[in-house]
């Protein structure tokens, strides 16, 4: 074996490094995130494509700040400032032009993000100061999917072609209306647009559905590539 790499890999058991690249931070963030994405997103959203994202992204943020901070150490004292500024840049002008991300899915984002550059620049601290973060973000996200969004009330915007039964003396004729067309058992309802001239109006409904989908039930005009993944 080339001695450089025997004594990269007794490096690597002895302190964690591979030459520069610490790799006991690298499993721990991969970790992290994946504990974050797997049990907490994934187990409520069921959506490969932003597991396959986030996971990716965990990943390279790592490597991009750790580089760029600890690896070249002839740039670390000039321009640590503006790796910072520049790397949330690349961010503030980053688009899905696809199709557009949930809030919910972009506080994921930023969140993995987040861990990804705190373990990245965690390399000069110690491992329990370097854990505590990783444990109250990942802490923090738990409660918020547990608590805030628990609940199962779900919502659904309807083109509707009855503009008479919108007035508010006929509220409950039109509820029990979309109930025998919707099957669905609506909690209460809000009156938005009314078209007189095409004789329709557009409607929120409130009801009771733990899977529905939130962000196509709220579309009136579905763009091929909701309907594709339903």
């Amino acid at each position: 074996m080339n001695p450089d790499y025997a004594n990269y890999f007794g490096q690597l058991f002895s302190t964690g490094m591979f030459g520069h690249i610490n790799v006991l931070n690298f499993v721990i963030s991969t970790v992290m995130v994946w504990i974050m994405v797997h049990f907490l997103y994934y187990g409520r959203s069921k959506r490969r494509d932003f597991y396959f994202t986030f996971l990716l992204i965990g990943i390279v943020i790592y490597f991009l700040v750790y580089f760029m901070i600890f690896v070249l150490e002839d740039l670390k004292g000039k321009t640590g400032i503006g790796i910072g500024i520049g790397l949330f840049g690349i961010f503030s002008i980053m688009r899905y032009r696809t199709d557009a991300m949930p809030v919910r899915e972009m506080t994921y984002l930023f969140s993995i993000i987040c861990m990804a550059v705190i373990n990245a620049l965690g390399t000069e601290i110690s491992f329990v100061e370097m854990m505590v973060p990783n444990i109250i973000i990942v802490c923090a996200v738990a409660l918020c999917e547990a608590f805030l969004l628990r609940s199962k009330q779900a919502t659904k915007l309807i083109q509707y072609d009855r503009v008479a039964l919108v007035k508010p003396e006929c509220r409950e004729q039109l509820k029990a209306d979309l109930e025998e067309r919707t099957g669905l058992s609506i909690d209460h309802l809000e009156v938005g647009a009314i078209d007189y001239l095409r004789d329709t109006a557009i409607i929120k409904i409130y009801y009771t559905d733990p899977g529905a989908n939130a962000e196509l039930n709220t579309t009136i005009k579905p763009k091929r590539a909701d309907w594709e993944k339903v």
